[in-house]
């Protein structure tokens, strides 16, 4: 499998080049594009309940969708809905917590499922449930803006609002929590927060969509009637 990331970074998109019968799992919605020769099934991978928790935890489709080259290979094109930067990386024997709606596809060799971020984090309605991503091959994530990496030293610690996360080593320790008391999360803008210590590769956005929508959603003109 190669890759290449197109339109870096306000409009990624990512070109995939599947070698001869070589298949690659992606996330309902981010295909653009695809050879002919590449055949798409849509499956509850990994099981039923797997899936459902994906879809009802994870803000995920309940579906991935797998594309599978026939014996002379084959291209397809992958972007995510909002405008961003996107990142390739490369797992061996690993696993990273990646922000709902961040991932896009991996290889066949990398499980996804969901992990509980926190009862926490329910009250601040952003960074709700996050996917563990883990095994070895090729992971493809997307931002909304641009991408952010920061490698924290052994016991090094940073806080991130929930909002601009993107990804994070599953070895790597963390701690949500509230920014200030009860007034301050609900009035602040803020709300909730995560402790992250090193050491490790950390993946920021510059953006938030929960930040985007708050600002949004009271612009948009009301029907009185």
């Amino acid at each position: 499998m190669k890759t290449e990331i197109l339109y870096q970074q306000a409009y990624a998109m990512t070109r995939v080049t599947l070698d001869p019968n070589e298949q690659i799992q992606a996330e309902g919605g981010t295909l653009v594009g695809m050879d002919p020769n590449i055949a798409i099934k849509t499956g509850a991978t990994g099981g039923f309940l797997r899936s459902l928790s994906r879809s009802v935890l994870g803000g995920e489709s309940f579906f991935l969708n797998t594309f599978t080259a026939d014996a002379s290979g084959g291209e397809l094109l992958t972007a995510p809905s909002l405008p961003g930067d996107m990142r390739v990386m490369q797992l061996n024997n690993a696993g990273y917590l990646v922000q709902s709606g961040s991932y896009i596809a991996s290889s066949m060799g990398i499980e996804v499922n969901t992990k509980w971020g926190g009862a926490k984090t329910f009250f601040g309605g952003e960074g709700l449930f996050m996917l563990r991503c883990n095994g070895s091959g090729t992971l493809i994530l997307s931002s909304y803006g641009a991408i952010h990496q920061m490698q924290l030293a052994e016991g090094q610690r940073y806080t991130v609002d929930s909002g601009h996360i993107v990804a994070f080593p599953e070895s790597m320790s963390y701690h949500l929590r509230k920014v200030g008391g009860w007034k301050s999360t609900l009035f602040s803008g803020e709300g909730i927060v995560v402790d992250l210590t090193g050491p490790g590769d950390v993946y920021l956005q510059t953006r938030s969509q929960d930040a985007f929508l708050s600002w949004l959603i009271p612009l948009i003109p009301r029907d009185n009637n």
